[in-house]
């Protein structure tokens, strides 16, 4: 388990014995110890600041897959914003809470929701999805991420599972809307839940690798980040448990390109 550590900022560095010489070169030498000192000690202040959400972090690697895992939120703090957001998001209903499949037109099953910055949409499975506004409670858990991960993002994808029967298949974030250096940033509240990777060189029965699928539990509260270039060899899905009774709240934070970069990202080498 790798952890992300931050230096203790109470901590001194060592510091040498003060060689022999002149009681004028002593108090100088001191005075400049002193200066470096507290200069160590704002340059820790900073890091501490910086990293304020700092998380023990568990580290998920496979070949082309890269993942950090951490829980985020505690107990209580995860089960707050979790009645918070069962009293502020609004799902989608009718056309908008099905998707297309190979020309098939399929309800999905658990609830969506779409926030993010004004004028952003999202497409994927053939439906185009217009972000609502931010509600408060989800602009807190993004900056809550942000400042854990040093990463921004303006988008989030909202999925409730009502109970174990609720699943998602197999599938990848590779839509051309997402910026492809940007992670996916995924945070779990309610009911934990397995959730599933695996390559697509091992996917159905002409499968031309055998490589094994990896395999998480998302606890309540947790974050799981999900590393380029993982979305491009990984598939992942959340399968049925129907013994679990309880609800889950899935938020997927993502980096849509603006209109200008998704031009570029499309045509390699336009500047």
């Amino acid at each position: 388990m790798e952890k992300f550590v931050i230096q203790d900022r109470n901590k001194r560095r060592c510091t040498s014995d003060t060689p022999a010489g002149s009681p004028r070169k002593k108090i100088k030498q001191e005075r400049d110890e002193k200066i470096k000192e507290e200069d160590s000690e704002d340059d820790e202040d900073a890091a501490f600041a910086e990293f304020s959400n700092a998380v023990p972090w568990q580290k998920i690697e496979a070949e082309g897959l890269d993942c950090d895992y951490a829980l985020l939120f505690s107990k209580e703090e995860a089960d707050c914003l979790f009645t918070q957001l069962e009293e502020e998001v609004v799902y989608a209903t009718g056309e908008e809470s099905k998707v297309q499949v190979y020309g098939k037109v399929y309800n999905i099953p658990r609830k969506q929701a779409t926030y993010g910055d004004a004028g952003l949409t999202y497409t994927y499975s053939g439906v185009r999805r217009i972000a609502c506004p931010w509600t408060t409670t989800l602009e807190y858990i993004r900056d809550t991420v942000t400042k854990t991960t040093g990463q921004t993002f303006n988008f989030v994808l909202v999925n409730r599972y009502k109970d174990g029967q609720d699943h998602m298949g197999e599938h990848r974030d590779d839509e051309k809307e997402l910026d492809p250096g940007c992670p996916i940033a995924s945070v779990s509240l309610g009911a934990a839940r397995d959730f599933f990777f695996k390559h697509r060189d091992s996917r159905g029965k002409q499968s031309r690798r055998q490589i094994e699928p990896v395999k998480l539990e998302l606890a309540h509260g947790s974050l799981l980040l999900m590393n380029p270039p993982t979305n491009t060899f990984w598939y992942h899905s959340l399968p049925v448990r129907k013994k679990i009774l309880l609800p889950r709240i899935n938020l997927t934070f993502r980096r849509i390109l603006l209109d200008s970069k998704r031009e570029t990202k499309a045509k390699p080498g336009v500047s």
